[in-house]
Parts: C-alpha cells; structure tokens; sequence
C-alpha cells in the first residue's frame, strides 16, 4: 500500500488563534469551552477528553491555494499545548469515527469524495488519492461536514510528493 503523510492543521495558525482569541484567516472571535464532544483537536488529531479538556472553537480555511473554492467552516483545538499530528500512520485516534475523505487536484478543485464505511479509511485514502488527477485529500466529519486533516502522498525519504502544503504566512508545516 502507498505510504501517506497525515497531519493537522499548522501550528502557527493553532498558536495565533490561541493567543487573539480570533480566526487567523478571518478575525472571527474565537470560543472557549469544556469539551463536550469527540472533536477531535485539528492539530494533534486527538479525540478529547469530554468534561475535562479545554477546547478552542474558530473558523479554518483549509484550501490553501490561490483561487481555490473557500470551504471555511469550524474547527476545535485543544485550549493548552499539543503537539502537531503530522506521520505516515492514519492517526489513530480517527480510527472508527465516521469520515469522509475529499480529494482534490493543485488549485483546490473537489475531484473524489467517497464515505469511509465498510473498508479501512487507509483502503479509502488510498483509493481517493489514486484517482487521477488528485494530488492531496482531506479527511472530514461525516456527520458535521467539518474538516479534520490533509492527507498528501509520501516519498520513502519522508517527503511529500509533491510538496503541496501551501501553508499561510510562514506557517509550521512540520
């Protein structure tokens, strides 16, 4: 099976919306809760622990490239310091939630979209990003539509192929 980099979302636009209390992308005002709910955080892809983390709710724009159709919608992180996902294991903590996997050619345009049901999401990644003309995917909530976590092809060195993540501003994309 082909190997895949999972990772959430830059930890520089988790660390500015921790510290303003705004959507990065948008200056929306930013929400702090108690976790009521799986989630899981954008950035370490971790589900929460309900009625004892801390969880920050702001808008995020996944699609990074320029004249890419905005797909804005919300997204929770955890309130404190979490390390940022980003490996070749499907993370596990995502394992059994209901997804959605969206692949997508340079640009941004939706070219697959298929409900991970019966068959492992690493079979359905995998299928998403071998059709043609999809260079990256995004993993998403079946059932709130939200975004979860971008899924690009990865060489043997570590590298993505091709180096897709267009990160704003100097973004952590590590």
């Amino acid at each position: 099976m082909p190997v895949f980099r999972y990772a959430g979302i830059p930890t520089t636009i988790v660390a500015e919306a921790r510290q303003s209390m705004r959507s990065p992308q948008y200056g929306h005002p930013a929400h702090l809760e108690m976790a009521t709910g799986y989630g899981p955080c954008r950035h370490c892809l971790r589900t929460f622990r309900v009625g004892e983390e801390e969880r920050l709710l702001f808008t995020y724009q996944p699609i990074q490239e320029p004249g890419g159709l905005p797909a804005p919608g919300p997204v929770f992180v955890h309130a404190g310091e979490c390390d940022r996902y980003d490996g070749p294991e499907f993370p596990p903590d995502l394992a059994g939630l209901p997804l959605v996997v969206e692949g997508f050619r340079i640009g941004g345009t939706l070219v697959k979209q298929e409900r991970v049901a019966a068959e492992s999401p690493e079979v359905v990644v995998a299928r998403v990003l071998g059709t043609k003309g999809v260079a990256y995917a995004h993993l998403r909530n079946a059932e709130a539509g939200c975004f979860m976590a971008r899924v690009e092809r990865w060489s043997i060195d570590g590298r993505s192929t091709p180096s897709l993540h267009q990160a704003p501003r100097g973004a952590d994309t590590r």
